[in-house]
């Protein structure tokens, strides 16, 4: 049994409502938790007995600090904690957070997600791949409109190829970025949940934000800028060796996709997958790879992802990349 004791100045943020946090605990560890006043016990097996302490005990902490716990943080601490004992909670949420500038208070949900913002810190180039819902759009939008209101850049620029399977964009009307647009809502939809919506429309009013088809970079040097590659798996070898060569002075780029959901027509070879083997172990080039165990939607979601990725194991003939 884990004895604890705990600040008496924010139980209930601790705790959450009717002890919602514990009873989180409780479910998803298989211990039993009760609380009086600041006194807490917990019992169970000797694993899920420390983990369950360690989240409450680094939870307290972080309040202390004037940071924010609810049921989600109360997920990815039990989540990290699973994947890693060693970890620091406290230094995890705190240190690998995404400035509390924005409108609101983005953190890790995983060890890949602090890898991923860690190795923006520290990286000009970053990849990152791995299956839809790890958040790798999410957290590259986050991390160039924290560098945008921080002043660490003077512009973002988000790109993407106008590739999409099934449906050519030659017969949508309007010119190249009104078709593309419709593709590139997960892009608004994540600088708007950021930022908000008048002040984006506002930044891109002014093209502080610029959203373009991969196509209108060719010839472009960006500097003081936050670049990122969305999609990038759908890129030829011509046109990711034209996208790398874009960057300026005093920039970053993201590159983000998916190698597993490849749209190229006539099974032409991914930019992406290339540039993966070409830039590895290169200086000044970071790679994040997520998998089915990073995803951060719905609990339901990695479900529904890993028995694709079984299903789609056994009949290899049905996984031909447009899934």
């Amino acid at each position: 049994m884990q004895r604890l004791t705990v600040s008496e100045c924010h139980l209930e943020q601790l705790f959450g409502t009717r002890d919602e946090n514990l009873r989180y605990l409780e479910e998803r560890l298989g211990v039993t938790v009760s609380a009086r006043g600041p006194e807490v016990q917990v019992s169970g097996g000797e694993n899920e007995e420390l983990i369950a302490s360690r989240v409450i005990q680094s939870f307290d902490r972080i309040l202390a600090t004037g940071g924010v716990v609810s049921k989600e943080e109360y997920r990815t601490g039990v989540r990290v904690l699973e994947e890693d004992l060693e970890i620091d909670l406290v230094e995890f949420f705190l240190d690998a957070s995404i400035a509390s500038s924005l409108r609101r208070f983005v953190t890790p949900r995983n060890l890949n997600q602090r890898l991923f913002i860690q190795s923006v810190a520290s990286h000009d180039y970053v990849f990152v791949t791995g299956p839809a819902g790890t958040g790798k759009t999410y957290l590259a939008v986050a991390m160039a409109a924290a560098a945008l209101m921080d002043k660490q850049v003077r512009r973002i620029v988000l790109v993407r190829p106008a590739v999409e399977a099934g449906e050519r964009l030659g017969f949508l009307p309007g010119d190249l970025v009104e078709k593309i647009n419709p593709y590139l809502r997960p892009v608004y939809d994540a600088l708007y949940d950021i930022l908000g919506y008048e002040k984006v429309s506002k930044l891109l009013d002014r093209q502080v934000i610029e959203i373009a088809p991969l196509a209108f970079m060719r010839g472009r040097t960006l500097n003081d800028a936050f670049i990122i590659l969305d999609e990038a798996q759908n890129t030829t070898h011509e046109q990711m060796k034209m996208f790398l060569t874009r960057m300026g002075f005093h920039s970053k780029t993201v590159i983000t996709g998916d190698i597993t959901q490849i749209d190229l027509p006539g099974a032409r070879p991914s930019g992406l997958v290339e540039a993966l083997d070409i830039f590895e172990g290169a200086e000044g080039f970071a790679f994040v790879r997520f998998t089915h165990r990073d995803v951060v939607r719905h609990p339901l979601v990695q479900h529904v992802v890993d028995r694709y990725a079984r299903w789609e194991k056994k009949t290899p003939s049905r996984n031909n990349g447009q899934s």
